[in-house]
């Protein structure tokens, strides 16, 4: 369980910040947090076993950026793919660059950063955990305003599943949760004044064990978390 290499992509608030500090607990695990807000960052990780970035997904030179990072770590255990940008607004208000900015962070940049961590699991084999969100599962309930937000986390559940089977004969897996309502800064501004019946350091608890254990029993999968609507 312990001796990890572990990328976190959207690590300076809310869940990823607690995966961070979680997973960094075992002194023996090394733990990169990257994320677009590095003043966050430097303020909040002062462990030695962590290591932080900016790093934004929606940089044409993605994987110049992060080799220029992980360069130095010849290979990476998992891989928490976190990072989520939100528009809340009505279908007909929303822009492009809203359109652009949702599917770019969402869902183009968590698959061209993927690209970059695959050669470095490959050989010795790994885990690569999507963060969706309920918007995005088939058949649940769906909100106004967050077409953009919940369509382009939809688009990593496919890739999940695409990438899974692409990679079927190799040591890595993929899965992908679709996550409800947890106390973050981003549920608030999905909605405002819900109260969320588990915490950010809940759900992140949730998601340590399962990046950990998960591989042996689960790839290609998505799987809600989600104990209420929203």
């Amino acid at each position: 369980m312990t001796s990890k290499v572990i990328v976190v992509v959207g690590a300076s608030r809310g869940i990823g910040r607690e995966l961070v500090h979680q997973f960094s607990a075992y002194k023996s695990n090394t733990v990169i947090a990257l994320s677009r807000n590095f003043e966050a960052m430097e303020a909040q990780f002062t462990a030695e076993n962590i290591h932080f970035a900016r790093l934004d997904l929606m940089d044409e030179d993605l994987h110049d950026a992060l080799d220029k990072v992980l360069k130095h770590f010849p290979t990476i255990d998992i891989v928490v793919n976190n990072a989520g940008k939100l528009v809340n607004k009505a279908f007909l208000e929303l822009t492009r660059e809203d359109i652009n900015a949702c599917y770019q962070t969402n869902a183009v940049g968590v698959m061209h950063a993927t690209q970059y961590m695959v050669p470095k699991m490959i050989e010795k084999g790994g885990h690569i955990v999507n963060i969706s969100t309920m918007g995005a599962f088939q058949g649940s309930v769906k909100f106004p305003g967050l077409s953009a937000y919940s369509t382009s986390k939809a688009g990593i559940t496919s890739f999940t599943e695409l990438f899974a089977e692409e990679y079927k004969d190799t040591k890595i897996k993929m899965n992908c949760l679709c996550l409800g309502a947890a106390q973050t800064e981003m549920l608030e501004e999905a909605f405002p004044g819900l109260k969320a019946p588990v915490s950010a350091a809940e759900i992140a608890e949730f998601i340590v064990d399962f990046a950990y254990n998960a591989p042996r029993f689960f790839n290609g999968k998505i799987l809600p978390v989600s104990s209420t609507t929203p």
